[in-house]
């Protein structure tokens, strides 16, 4: 990843840093781990400081045990002393992009309530929508003022 591409939050991102971040989830798509659904997905995450860090999902018997993409992406980003979420990509197979699922769209929320969310397919469809119109009443820190 370019350390120097912008992304203009929540307008969107440029297309060369969008491109590249949906290179990264479809490439992290080819290592998820989904024996019992076969639904393949993989994220990318931008943050603030130029990282980016890939996840796929990683599904589990106990299915509470499941992971999506976007988290382990997100949480490989927090582990490594990320903080503040630019952009978040998803590529699934399907016939039309697949946004994240509440849980991780309130993952996303805590690291970047402003960041923007790319949904892909692997056959390049794409769209975009800031996690403002997502997720518009958000469980955040302020509830536990």
């Amino acid at each position: 990843m370019a350390e120097n591409a912008e992304v203009e939050v929540p307008k969107g991102v440029g297309e060369t840093l969008r491109d590249q971040l949906i290179d990264l989830a479809r490439e992290a798509r080819l290592k998820a781990y989904a024996p019992y659904s076969g639904f393949r997905v993989g994220a990318a995450a931008l943050f603030e400081d130029g990282r980016t860090y890939g996840g796929c999902n990683v599904e589990n018997a106990s299915s509470g045990a499941t992971r999506c993409a976007e988290q382990v992406a997100i949480c490989s980003g927090v582990a490594a002393g990320c903080r503040r979420l630019r952009a978040v990509a998803v590529v699934c197979e399907s016939d039309s992009p697949v946004w994240p699922c509440g849980i991780c769209l309130q993952v996303i929320r805590e690291f970047g309530p402003d960041a923007m969310v790319i949904a892909a397919t692997v056959d390049g469809a794409v769209e975009e929508a800031s996690m403002r119109e997502l997720l518009p009443r958000p469980f955040g820190p302020s509830a536990l003022a």
